[in-house]
């Protein structure tokens, strides 16, 4: 099952992806959000409660998801009014695909994936042989730590189409095909998580090769996710692709892979250190957390430009995400903070 949410401007409602239609849910559900914790008070399966409330309301997926509708994509998830819910952040060096571009950006000349003298070792490529190693523990065991980042609040997530921007003061601005998991924190502080959707996590390549402590700094940047949430997918095997276009140019495709079998760690594992500290465990707060990237461009030497579009898509996870790529003008003066009297 596959959930969007939508907009025509004045009102919101949140839909059953049954191609090539959308059906529209009763319109007093206005959100994923709402509708997910909605499901844990009345403790039912929430796919059992998005069958019980689809109205007969049918919208054409082709023009939502073209802009020839009055109703527009949301992202398929957020919390109306209070981005500030909303934590976004996720794991690296998950997949070896991402783990060979990260050496590429940190290794000295010489120095390989394959590398086994561990003290040659980048940290990057250190920390993804630990999760090789012991990413994946036993049913009721805890493995090691995998690399995490923070990304932003919502404020940060894009809807499909919407534009991503490279802000004034970065140096650059590159796509990340992913997938995210989402969460939502029922009120006895437990995690649940709602399902998995298409992402771009989108982030500074070139400030983060200057120094591999860059990478906080280089992931507080917008990012996008949807149009689908999809509950309680395969996550084994995922095919898919990632790619950029120029005008009407294919600038640059790749053929990825994610899921559990192409990762060094585990999705459990990967839960249990996200959501072991506390302050992630808050009554009613949203998680949006992205599984680390197989390919990007910036690998091969592409460098985003303002109109450029990415598109990211995987099998199962319905529809591709499209968004185009703007820059600000570069900073020009440092933010000033005033002082209070």
């Amino acid at each position: 099952m596959r959930l969007v949410q939508i907009t025509n401007g004045s009102e919101r409602r949140v839909a059953v992806v049954d191609e090539p239609e959308l059906v529209l849910l009763q319109q007093d559900v206005t959100s994923t959000y709402a509708l997910a914790l909605r499901a844990l008070e009345t403790q039912q399966s929430l796919s059992e409660l998005v069958l019980s409330l689809q109205s007969g309301d049918r919208l054409p997926y082709d023009e939502v998801y073209g802009g020839a509708s009055p109703w527009r994509l949301l992202a398929p998830i957020d919390v109306p009014g209070d981005p500030q819910k909303v934590l976004v952040s996720g794991t690296g060096l998950t997949h070896l695909g991402s783990a060979r571009e990260r050496q590429a950006m940190h290794a000295a000349a010489g120095t390989v994936v394959e590398e086994v003298d561990e003290s040659r070792m980048t940290d990057s490529m250190r920390m993804f042989a630990w999760g090789q190693q012991r990413g994946r523990p036993a049913a009721g065991e805890i493995g090691i730590a995998p690399e995490w980042f923070y990304k932003g609040d919502g404020s940060v997530v894009k809807a499909p189409g919407e534009a991503l921007t490279v802000p004034g003061h970065a140096e650059d601005g590159g796509e990340e095909a992913e997938i995210a998991t989402v969460y939502v924190i029922a009120a006895n502080g437990v995690p649940h998580r709602i399902g998995m959707t298409t992402g771009n996590e989108f982030s500074d390549h070139v400030f983060e090769r200057r120094n591999y402590l860059n990478l906080a700094g280089s992931k507080l940047r917008e990012c996008s996710i949807g149009p689908e949430l999809v509950l309680d997918p395969d996550f084994q095997d995922v095919p898919g692709f990632a790619r950029v276009l120029r005008g009407s140019e294919i600038l640059w495709e790749k053929q990825i892979r994610t899921g559990e079998t192409n990762m060094a760690h585990s999705l459990a594992n990967m839960e249990h250190h996200h959501f072991k500290f506390a302050g992630h465990r808050q009554a009613g707060m949203v998680h949006i957390h992205f599984l680390g990237a197989d390919a990007l461009s910036f690998g091969s030497g592409v460098r985003l430009t303002s109109g450029d579009i990415a598109e990211v898509q995987f099998e199962g996870f319905g529809r591709a995400l499209r968004n185009p790529i703007v820059a600000d003008e570069p900073l020009k003066a440092p933010v000033r903070v005033q002082v209070m009297r």
